[in-house]
């Protein structure tokens, strides 16, 4: 359709305006073309003709349908331009109080200048995971995009916020970073992410000032570049900045102030910590006070000082450093207020005296009389000479300015290099996101050096831009296969060629600069000389120290005046000496780094006369211009290679007033920020986008019935465009949507409004047709009524006679008489009936009676039988009481004799300790004997080499040795035999005692069918048996402690046989040596002799000594004398040498002999220590006859018991004491074979030789001791045998006890019927067949015993509802029954908690038998494995709702049966009976309470995963209610979300699924009701808090036709409550907030009735939610009102007095309180069987 086609009555345009930029006016009538004026009415009634040229008519912008209007996206806006973007910029900013509005890829965001609750956690964790489409504009969402995009594509992202002075870029900034910060959480100690945030503070008091436009004004540029790892989590940040306002340090124009820092600083200066900077009121120092003002309204300097430092803290920067920043930055305010005099005649002077000079000196460490000479003058260098000249005060002000900002741009930079420090942890970078905070487009009525820097950065970022925005369109296009065509647009190359282009602006202010007399005005001059000719550069009419460049935002003047100053940036060299001289390092460092990297430097330092000649070095000429394009050039390159997101920050108005607005202001920033170019370009394509899927529900209202009927909903589409919009031009069908050209969905909604307009006619007719003839109706049937009345009565009159009378009353009293006559009959027939129930019933009664009074009678015989035998009970247990009472006492005996024994053993092992070490000292002397016997060997070797006969004789005593060895291993293996036999003699002993013990325990079964009264004969005879028993293990032992000596004698006999061997083998090494020294020894022998003589007196000696030291204190001394020769003279013969050697060998005999009785007196000490604990044993069996004995208990004793039965624990440490002695006593004897070890060891050292025979012998040792060690085995299992025979005793006697009880047949034939249920239905998976095929035979069986009624022949076994198990089957028993059930078996749905009920009936039987170990470890067990099971299905819906069940079932029933009176009230007589008797269990009770609070949030967390994702498709998206679609276009944000394919989508019904699903679960699993309640309530509440949350952060979805889809969907919730009788769980009352909210969006919004209304019913709401829903709503037809702003004040007003959160949001990860209340379980325990499927054979029911 064309343009001009559009432009009909009732249609609106934009008119241009001098007030307000752009006016509304409706078309009053048709425009045709060749037509002059267009009819306009404008809104405040006027009427005006719009010229219009008739040939080639240029019309006035149409505006867009009411429906469009407040989009969150522009680009859905059907006509894109000017007017219709400011005006829905006004609409949301305005009336709806939105800030954020989508413009393509563009965030707009317009500065509030208030404090909005739409920051917070809630809102960035409801923003967390979003797509950018889905929710309303915020720049949370830009900061989830860029986020997501990095995570997806693994490419870096930037963000650029730009604006004008005001508009908010520092904000918007820091909460992108803060989104990042909360989103990415590292979890580790470093906490990265708060010192990037952190860093804001500092970075902003630093570098933000006050400007006549804001209040918080960055006064630089600063790209911050996020780092992430390969998880995405941030890991550092790095921070670059760009062109730092150093001007504004030492001036600042009216209203406006210095860098925040100073006043923080002088705010502080009273504090004890900056004294030493002697600092003034920020009013006295020059730098601060330049322009009046001194203070912000609403700022507290000292408040932001102490943040800014907390924040030098937080990012590690220590104490020194601070310190010196603030020493700087006192003595740049110092510096400021150094006086300056004019001295006459262009000279100029410091005081010396001056005050601020000396503390600037002071705080710097410079010299005072150096500064104050070289601040007024300056040196010039000559060719022949240098020269010192004065300089003008106004020039000495200057140089004292420049070494102000010169210092302050130092300190600047290094404290940013020590922030990006900070910020820098170790770890590689994988990705990062940049935030870019840069100054947008400034014009101002002066405009210098800053605003050209900062013109010209943006123009490089819009010309990025303009790229990127294409590049955007190309790739949609071609992904929907729409032909690409250019699109003219204007292009700024031109504009950037002019400034950065070889001979362009910043080229020739360049070589401007290296001239030293270069100024202002000549370079202006070759300005206009070199770019007169461009037309982008254009000279001012009337100024000559001014140009002109065309940027593509508007034409800005720049004056010429301190351009060249600005750019060299210049400090005079003598005072940059001055600084360098500094003993303050800080100070000094400043200007020695700019010294050694002058490209680093900010400025150029530049002489006023000629310099000398100095190399051509490009970076010497560095100015302020070059660096700032190389910065941006490196600035470009990384945007470049990034994905770019852009936000675009809007100052509403000058005035900083909240929510104003300034259509004037806000235009302008619109055409520079590029936001208006983004829509032209746009506006030349297609615009408009739909998918098929919202054409199709928004316009099937203009589809013909066989369109509608068609199933292919894209050929629908195509049909209905080609035949409503002739020209195929004005659209494009893609793949999945459909492009729309400018005004094209105007016109779409113009048919519609048409077609609902006539729709309403033809409806108003019909309905008021309908009403006025029911009206009729009505009135014609009355007019009939009364017609029909009136002649009726006429009738009446005339008919009336006496015999008509007569006739009448005749026949009224004959129907009286029949009547009462059919009356009488039928009471007889029910009289009759009621007689004969009445005898049948009291008959029955009768019979009922009866049989009462007989089972009456029965159960009174039964009681009296079963009170007697728990009478005989009671006694029994009196009894036993009473023993362990007397056993108590004497115990307390025993445990003094204990002691003392102990003490005993205690002395014996200090003993045993001292010969041990004495037995090391003497092998250590021996080790050194054994030293100086080889070195006398090895000197005895020359005189033994004449002599043959050693080797002889060496020989045959290696052979004796070696016969003697043979003999010794003949009688081992005789004693191994003798061993064997002695084995084996008893093992069979030990089979016959088995034997013995078997056949009387077969006995004692014999004996168990007698009366009570012999049961005690039976015990006398037991414990009897059992002391032979443990006399014979003394036996036993005693023969082992023989044994054991008899091969320790062995075993020293071996001993020195090796030692001897040993000494023979050092023999035998000499022999080969004699052979050929032989020869060479005789011809020496009698030269030798002598020294033979000689040497075989010191060995005597040496013999001697070495047996004194050996036997000193071992024997008596003619014993020794005895062991060493006398005769001297023959010493020197061979023999005699032998019998010396023998001698030694003797000794040492001697003293291995005494060391072995030292050790047979050890093993004596020994033997008596367990002859005493053998002892105690027999009289502990002693006591135990004596506690027999005692039979008769009298009322004094009974209540001793009580106070003393908490002694009955000393029995059971008695036991481990014992163990404990026989423990010492086995590591005694283990301590004796480690010394024994370790000789054994000290002689395969010593021979060498004989090491295999050695190796045979020790294995033949350890065979032997392995014997033992298989003895002892077999001993230990004896007495395992002893106690589980007594155990078994035990058991025995219970069930003899036990057996007087009587029980019916018919209960225990019921539970094996039960059992075989369970079997087959776990193993044929029959469930419900089975189950009433097995029900009907306990039936049949059940009648069948009735019937029968005579009692059973056998007693049945009475259960008690107990599990036994072995310590052993402990881990298999929490395998199975734990870790290894599945939730899914027959057997566990069919009994819900049964391994809760497997598991108590365990810890009863542990309370039973009084271990409290190993109830101890089965809890613990227990709790760990639940707790494992848990972790490892942390995700798994049924494993946990399974486990909180069956966890919330042990934790009753350790309640129920506990003893305690508050939870017994409800339990059965059985129950109470069988109540835990030994321990309390409250401790574990409490822990598996927090194990089940646990369970409870993991398994509502695991339910909220699933529930979470259809909550907002199924409560707000789907449609519930057909036939009121609400669909609207979406713009750009959405367009790569829409897909045409209908894909899966969650509905109301899902929910409702998923819910029924999760209640079916509990259910099954046994979960308690009231447990099930508080689940649903707090899934209702997160359906209910999600719903809304979404509602507040989604304008589309603030309409009345979404309130009633939502009060439909809340309506299907509560059904489902009460199909599942759920009314009572409160779940409704979580979704009270939702249904007002529902109801406030379809309510009326207009009067002051409707405000009041509002008020009074929305109380779960606060007035910032009503407000904000009140502001969203928006109308879905042109039929609907939108909300004024009037109504929204009426409430707000309203709300004032009402307390409540302020939050705009509810916590949806709120739980409410769980509780655990006590629910006695009706189970029967003792009824309870175990299914063979899960494979506790190893239990025991007792």
């Amino acid at each position: 359709m064309a343009l001009l086609e559009l432009y009909t009555q009732y249609n609106r345009v934009w008119i241009p305006d001098a007030e307000h930029v752009w006016k509304s006016a409706d078309i009053i009538g048709d425009f045709h073309f060749g037509d002059n004026v267009l009819e306009l009415l404008f809104e405040d009634g006027t009427e005006e003709y719009y010229p219009v040229d008739p040939l080639k008519p240029l019309l006035p912008p149409l505006r867009n349908p009411d429906i469009l209007v407040g989009e969150n996206d522009l680009t859905a806006l059907s006509y894109l331009h000017e007017p219709a973007v400011l005006h829905n910029l006004k609409v949301r900013f305005v009336e709806s109080r939105i800030i954020y509005t989508y413009c393509g890829i563009i965030l707009v965001a317009v500065n509030p200048y208030k404090q909005l609750p739409i920051y917070g956690d809630a809102i960035i964790h409801a923003y967390s995971g979003q797509n950018m489409g889905d929710m309303d504009p915020h720049i949370f969402a830009v900061a989830e995009e860029a986020y997501k995009q990095m995570a997806r594509r693994h490419k870096n992202q930037s963000i650029i916020i730009s604006g004008e002075s005001g508009a908010g870029k520092t904000v918007s900034a820091r909460y992108t970073m803060r989104y990042l910060a909360v989103v990415s959480k590292t979890g580790s100690k470093t906490r990265v992410e708060d010192k990037v945030l952190a860093s804001n503070p500092l970075t902003e008091a630093i570098g933000n000032a006050k400007t006549t436009r804001n209040d918080n004004s960055s006064r630089f540029g600063k790209y911050t570049e996020i780092s992430f790892d390969k998880k995405y989590r941030i890991i550092g940040a790095n921070m670059r900045t760009y062109l730092l306002e150093k001007s504004r340090v030492v001036f600042q124009a009216d209203n406006e102030r210095n860098y925040h820092i100073f006043y923080q600083l002088c705010s502080c200066s009273h504090l004890p910590e900056f004294q030493n900077l002697r600092l003034l009121s920020a009013d006295e120092f020059r730098y601060t006070c330049m322009s009046g003002e001194v203070t912000i309204e609403g700022i507290d300097d000292r408040k932001y000082m102490e943040e800014t430092r907390q924040t030098f803290f937080l990012l590690g920067l220590e104490e020194d450093f601070q310190s010196d920043v603030f020493k700087v930055l006192a003595a740049i305010l110092h510096l400021g207020n150094v006086e300056i005099r004019d001295s006459g005649g262009d000279k100029s002077s410091v005081p010396g005296s001056d005050p601020h000079l000396e503390i600037f000196c002071d705080l710097l460490g410079v010299e005072a009389e150096g500064l104050a000479c070289w601040l007024c003058h300056r040196r010039i260098i000559l060719v022949a000479e240098t020269v010192v000249k004065p300089v003008p005060k106004e020039r000495a002000v200057n140089a004292r300015d420049a070494l102000a900002k010169q210092i302050y741009a130092h300190l600047f930079d290094c404290i940013i290099i020590r922030i990006n420090k900070a910020l820098r942890v170790p770890g590689k970078q994988h990705a990062f996101i940049g935030v870019l905070d840069i100054y947008g487009f400034e014009t101002f009525n002066i405009n210098s050096f800053e605003q050209f820097c900062i013109n010209y950065a943006n123009e490089k970022l819009q010309q990025q831009f303009n790229l990127h925005v294409f590049k955007l369109e190309q790739e949609e296009y071609m992904k929907e296969d729409i032909p690409w065509t250019l699109i003219d647009f204007n292009d700024n190359q031109s504009v950037i060629d002019l400034i950065e282009a070889k001979l362009g602006i910043l080229d020739l202010l360049d070589e401007e600069c290296l001239f030293p007399q270069g100024t202002d005005q000549s370079w202006l001059q070759k300005l206009f000389n070199y770019l007169e000719v461009n037309p982008l550069f254009e000279k001012p009419r009337l100024s000559n120290e001014a140009f002109v460049i065309q940027h593509f935002a508007d034409k800005v003047e720049y004056q010429c005046r301190g351009f060249l100053e600005k750019n060299r940036d210049a400090l005079y060299e003598e005072l940059v000496d001055i600084m360098r001289l500094s003993k303050f390092p800080l100070l000094a460092n400043f200007f020695q780094e700019e010294e050694q990297h002058s490209g680093n430097s900010r400025g150029v330092k530049v002489r006023p006369a000629r310099p000398s000649v100095k190399p051509a070095n490009k970076q010497l000429r560095t100015s302020v211009g070059d660096k700032f394009s190389s910065s941006l050039s490196l600035l470009m390159e990384t945007l470049n290679a990034t994905t770019p997101h852009y936000v675009r920050c809007i100052k509403p108005n000058d005035e900083k007033l909240p929510f104003e607005y300034d259509s004037h202001r806000v235009v302008q920033q619109l055409r520079a920020c590029g936001v208006l170019e983004t829509i032209r370009i746009s506006a030349q394509s297609y615009p408009s986008r739909w998918t098929y899927i919202e054409f199709y529900s928004r316009y099937s209202i203009l589809m013909s019935h066989q369109e509608l009927h068609l199933i292919d909903k894209k050929q629908t589409c195509k049909n209905v465009l080609q035949r409503l919009i002739q020209d195929s031009n004005q659209y494009k069908f893609g793949r999945t949507k459909i492009f729309f050209r400018a005004g094209q969905v105007a016109y779409l909604e113009k048919l519609r409004l048409d077609r609902l307009r006539a729709a309403c006619v033809t409806i108003q007719k019909h309905v008021r047709g309908w009403i006025w003839r029911r009206r009729y109706l009505r009135m014609r049937a009355a007019a009939i009524v009364l017609q029909e009345y009136i002649r009726g009565k006429r009738t009446v009159r005339k008919a009336v006679s006496a015999a008509t009378l007569k006739q009448g009353w005749a026949s009224v009293v004959i129907q009286r008489y029949w009547r009462g006559y059919r009356m009488r009959q039928i009471y007889q027939v029910v009289l009759l009936a009621s007689i004969t129930i009445q005898a049948f019933t009291r008959g029955w009664l009768a019979r009922k009676r009866y049989k009462k009074m007989i089972e009456e009678q029965k159960a009174l015989v039964i009681q009296k039988y079963a009170r007697a035998w728990m009478a005989r009970r009671r006694f029994q247990s009196m009894r036993r009481l009473v023993l362990n009472v007397q056993l108590s006492y004497r115990v307390q005996q025993l445990r003094k004799k204990i002691d003392e024994q102990n003490k005993e053993n205690r002395g014996l092992v200090e003993r045993l300790t001292s010969v041990a070490t004495a037995h090391s000292q003497s092998m250590e002397r021996l080790q050194g004997l054994e030293g100086q016997l080889e070195k006398l060997t090895n000197q005895k070797a020359s005189v033994e080499a004449r002599e043959t006969k050693a080797k002889e004789n060496a020989d045959l005593i290696i052979a004796q040795l070696q016969k003697e060895t043979e003999t010794l291993n003949l009688e081992k293996q005789n004693f191994v035999k003798k061993f064997e036999t002695f084995t084996q003699q008893t093992k069979d002993g030990f089979d016959q005692m088995t034997r013995k013990l078997l056949e009387e325990k077969e006995y004692e079964a014999l004996l168990r069918r007698t009366a009570e009264n012999t049961i005690d004969i039976l015990r006398q005879d037991h414990e009897k048996e059992v002391e032979t028993l443990k006399e014979e293990i003394k036996r036993l032992k005693e023969e082992r402690i023989s044994l054991q000596r008899t091969v320790e004698e062995r075993g020293q006999v071996n001993c020195d046989l090796q030692e001897q061997v040993a000494q023979l083998s050092k023999h035998v090494k000499v022999i080969p040596e004699l052979h050929r020294d032989l020869n060479n020894l005789q011809n020496q022998k009698l030269n030798t002799d002598q020294k033979m003589k000689q040497q075989s007196d010191e060995a005597r000696a040496k013999m001697n000594d070495i047996t004194r030291q050996l036997l000193s204190g071992v024997v008596e001394d003619d014993v020794l004398l005895g062991l060493i020769p006398h005769n001297s003279e023959k010493i020197c013969d061979s023999e005699d040498l032998m019998e010396v050697f023998d001698g030694l060998h003797k000794a040492t005999r001697i003293l291995e002999n005494h060391m072995k009785e030292q050790k047979e007196i050890y093993e004596r000490q020994v033997e008596g220590l367990k002859l005493k604990a053998d002892h105690l044993q027999n009289e502990n069996s002693q006591l135990q006859n004596l506690f027999q004995e005692k039979s008769n208990v009298n009322e004094s004793i009974r209540q001793e018991v009580s106070r003393l039965s908490s002694e009955n624990s000393v029995i059971p440490e008695m036991k481990l004491q014992l163990s404990e002695l026989q423990r010492q006593n086995k590591e005694l004897e283990a301590h004796i074979e480690q010394k024994k070890m370790e000789v054994a060891e000290k002689t395969e050292e010593i021979n060498n030789i004989f090491q295999k025979k050695m190796k045979e012998e020790s294995s033949r040792s350890r065979h032997l001791e392995d014997k033992l060690e298989e003895m002892e085995e077999s001993k230990r299992s004896l007495q395992s045998q002893m106690e589980e025979l007594e155990e078994e005793n035990d058991r025995l006697k219970r069930q003899q006890l036990m057996e007087n009880e009587a029980k019916t047949k018919l209960i225990q034939e019921s539970s094996h019927l039960t059992a075989e249920i369970m079997d087959l239905e776990e193993q044929l998976d029959q469930k419900n067949r089975l189950v009433k095929k097995l029900q009907s035979q306990i039936k049949s069986l059940e009648a069948f015993q009735k019937a029968k009624q005579t009692p059973a022949p056998a007693a049945p076994k009475d259960y008690l509802g107990m599990f036994k198990y072995k310590r052993e089957d402990e881990p298999k028993l929490i395998h199975n029954i734990i870790l290894d059930l599945k939730p899914r078996g027959v057997v566990v749905n069919m009994i819900p908690g049964l391994p809760a009920y497997i598991l108590f009936m365990c810890i009863r039987h542990v309370d039973y038998v009084n271990d409290e170990a190993k109830l101890k470890s089965l809890m613990d067990a227990t709790i760990s494995a639940i707790k494992q099971v848990v972790l490892s299905y942390v995700k798994d819906f049924e494993l946990l709702s399974f486990w909180l069940s069956n966890t919330f079932q042990l934790l009753n029933c350790m309640k129920q049966y506990s003893g305690e009176e508050e939870f017994m009230k409800q339990n059965t007589p059985l129950q109470n009976k069988n109540c835990l008797q030994n321990f309390d269990l409250s401790e574990h009770r409490q822990i598996l309470s927090d194990l089940a609070i646990h369970i409870y949030h993991q398994f509502i967390t695991v339910t909220e995963k699933s529930l979470t994702p259809a909550i907002v498709p199924g409560m707000l998206e789907h449609e519930s209610l057909q036939g009121i679609s609400s669909m609207k276009p979406t713009g750009f944000r959405k367009r790569s979300n829409s897909t045409y394919e209908d894909s899966e989508t969650h509905t109301i019904s899902s929910i409702i699924q998923l819910l029924s699903v999760f209640h079916s679960t509990m259910s099954q699993h046994g979960m308690p009701h009231i447990l099930i309640t508080q689940v649903v309530k707090q899934l209702f509440f997160l359906i209910g808090a999600t719903t809304l949350n979404n509602i507040m952060l989604r304008k589309d979805m603030c309409s009345c036709r979404k309130g009633m889809q939502i009060r439909c969907n809340i309506s299907y919730l509560e059904e489902w409550l009460k199909e599942k009788e759920l009314q009572t769980s409160n779940a409704m009352d979580t979704l009270k907030p939702l249904s007002q909210a529902a109801w406030l969006l379809q309510v009326n919004k207009s009067t002051d009735g409707d405000a009041k209304e509002i008020t009074e019913k929305c109380t779960e709401l606060n007035p910032v939610q009503i407000v904000k829903i009140l502001n969203s709503y928006t109308p879905i037809d042109d039929f609907e009102k939108r909300v004024s702003s009037s109504f929204v004040r009426k409430v707000q007003s309203l709300l004032q007095d009402r307390d409540g959160s302020i939050q705009l949001m509810l916590d949806s990860d709120y739980r409410f309180q769980v509780t655990f209340p006590f629910c006695p379980s009706s189970q029967a325990l003792e009824l309870l069987q175990l299914p063979s499927s899960l494979h506790l054979g190893f239990l025991t029911k007792i």
